[in-house]
């Protein structure tokens, strides 16, 4: 069943709320912050093994113990800052997922010297299937399973699906000119 059509069983109305607002209000419509880009990466990677709602009831405290997403603070993040993360009980205290979006704030800012915004390094190598998504993801970043990237390029409008063609928001995204369109 599609994320659109399960939203609609969804109880209580506080789940359902929660879900519609990311699907209707963001899921599948591109981003252009790279700081938003690299947030959604990180909750991403921090759904693995867990439900994507408690990554969305988590989201606030996430943006809140990682500078709002800024790529340069966690990139300077040192070994206290891996500790507070580790006690912050609002978010995912996962060592290995936690040293991933460090590591990965590192590489973006790489990637910003040479492309010019880690969006122009996605544009750059677009379109690319599901499979050397995933190989590319997987030579450049840290914890970036299959399904961590296909929920990442899906959920950012880089690859098609994050809606049915039947769901009203689907014509919303269409118009905001997701890669994938072309």
């Amino acid at each position: 069943m599609s994320y659109c059509l399960a939203i609609e069983g969804m109880q209580p109305e506080s789940r359902k709320e929660l879900h519609k607002n990311y699907h209707d209000n963001y899921y599948g419509f591109p981003i252009h912050d790279d700081n938003e880009l690299f947030g959604r990466l990180i909750l991403e990677i921090n759904q693995a093994g867990l439900s994507w709602e408690t990554v969305l009831k988590k989201e606030e405290s996430f943006r809140k113990a990682y500078h709002n997403f800024d790529i340069h603070a966690i990139a300077a993040y040192t070994e206290d800052d891996r500790e507070r993360l580790m006690n912050d009980a609002g978010i995912i205290r996962n060592r290995l997922k936690i040293n991933a979006a460090i590591e990965n704030a590192k590489t973006i800012i790489e990637l910003q010297k040479e492309f010019g915004s880690f969006e122009k390094w996605l544009e750059h190598h677009h379109p690319k299937t599901l499979q050397e998504w995933m190989k590319l993801f997987k030579k450049t970043f840290k914890f970036t399973g299959g399904e961590i990237v296909n929920e990442f390029l899906m959920s950012t409008g880089y690859l098609k699906g994050a809606h049915a063609e039947s769901c009203p928001v689907y014509h919303h995204v269409l118009k905001q000119n997701p890669l994938w369109k072309e």
